[in-house]
């Protein structure tokens, strides 16, 4: 009964980690997204700026659609391979 109760919280701890580690993978390339529009298209001079919506482009794709886009991600994610874990020991041992 012990080594069951003790495999049950490993996995919750597995399933946290991963979880972890998939949250910290969509912040990394929330970072990469946004650096990459607009430091890659911002390193003009405003003159030379092209605009999408009345925003710079740079503006306009590292911070409104990349919000969009992580927005779309994060519900993905979460849908599709974040799992419900029961806190509660007394919970976890019911199921």
């Amino acid at each position: 009964m012990e080594k069951e109760r003790k495999k049950k919280q490993d996995d919750r701890f597995r399933i946290a980690n991963r979880e972890a580690l998939i949250g910290v993978a969509l912040a990394v390339f929330n970072f990469i997204w946004w650096f990459a529009f607009a430091y890659g298209l911002g390193d003009r001079t405003p003159e030379d700026y092209s605009y999408v919506f009345g925003l710079p482009s740079w503006f306009f794709y590292s911070c409104v659609l990349g919000f969009i886009i992580m927005a779309l991600l994060v519900i993905f994610v979460v849908k599709v391979w974040f799992v419900e874990v029961p806190f509660d020991e007394e919970e976890g041992e019911q199921t």
